[in-house]
């Protein structure tokens, strides 16, 4: 599908590195732009039309006439956030190009149940052959999208940010990372390439603190423009992180909110602070309340339903 050239925001730098279908933009919080890739080309489309489709739909070639043409809409059934249009609307365009596709609503608008998304009208056997592979992405991607918009609201006029994480479906990380955009979420690091996040496992493969500062020095005059993120498991770590120069976040994993705030209140310079772990719909608005800066949450891809969606088809020219 090649790359798309996205504008900058205020937060930093969009993506245009990888591979999207969606014409929206990828928002990352890093305030840098991401180490150069390469990565293969691939187009998640293609492959779940050959997964679906292979060498042809039996049902409809031989019951669905060749030249019979049809109008239709694709229906929610059911309140949510719109995520995924424009991929919906390559699906049948790389089934057919020939195809009429109207999208009625746009990425991040809410829908109620009996809302039109997207209309089109052409050949029947295309329609149908698009059809499945088409709301299996909308579906999970509103999902996504959905959910996200649950947690910002949740969060109220507090001014943490909702994060996504890495726990994406493979192969799928630019569409879902659009989605949580879509529902007000931002994203966090694209991938290994983009920002440096130091976790638990890193620090025991390095033998501990005892020349961490000295790693982060180094590394800072190494690649002076990368973020460089830190995994704290408790309040000592938190306190010894914030004596190191050159750290950008202190992830704090999974520690209650007064843990948090007690974290929180250690800032100096313009270190930030991130919350991960245990986050749920219930508890993320008392997180937010400790005045941490983001809040990362693997849910929001790696948990969110699918909503119900429908493909109606609401008129079969004779």
């Amino acid at each position: 599908m090649g790359t798309v050239d996205l504008p900058e925001t205020t937060e930093g730098r969009f993506d245009t590195r990888v591979a999207i279908i969606d014409p929206i933009a990828i928002r990352i919080y890093l305030g840098h732009a991401p180490a150069p890739m390469k990565p293969k080309p691939y187009d998640p489309i293609v492959a779940a039309l050959k997964e679906d489709i292979g060498d042809g739909d039996v049902t409809t070639d031989f019951f669905v006439p060749e030249t019979l043409h049809a109008t239709g809409r694709i229906v929610a059934r059911e309140k949510a956030v719109v995520a995924g249009t424009g991929t919906a609307a390559e699906v049948f365009r790389q089934v057919d190009p020939s195809i009429d596709i109207q999208i009625s609503r746009r990425d991040g608008d809410d829908v109620d149940a009996g809302d039109v998304i997207i209309e089109f009208r052409g050949v029947a056997r295309s329609i149908l052959k698009a059809e499945r592979v088409a709301l299996n992405f909308l579906q999970r991607l509103c999902g996504i999208a959905t959910l996200t918009r649950e947690f910002v609201n949740a969060v109220g006029n507090q001014a943490a940010k909702i994060l996504d994480t890495r726990k994406t479906t493979p192969g799928l990380r630019a569409l879902e990372k659009a989605a949580v955009v879509a529902g007000g979420g931002a994203n966090h690091r694209f991938g290994l390439y983009d920002m440096v996040l130091l976790k638990d496992n890193h620090l025991a493969a390095l033998g501990g603190l005892s020349t961490f500062a000295d790693r982060i020095r180094h590394l800072r005059q190494e690649r002076p423009n990368i973020r460089i993120e830190v995994e704290a498991d408790d309040l000592e770590q938190a306190r010894a992180f914030v004596e190191v120069d050159g750290i950008d976040v202190i992830l704090l994993d999974n520690m209650t909110p007064a843990q948090i705030r007690e974290a929180v209140a250690l800032r100096r310079n313009n270190i930030k602070f991130e919350a991960s772990g245990g986050i749920t719909l219930k508890n993320v608005k008392r997180v937010a309340a400790t005045g941490v800066d983001y809040i990362s949450i693997g849910a929001l891809t790696n948990a969110a339903r699918a909503i119900d969606i429908a493909l109606e088809m609401t008129h079969v020219a004779g």
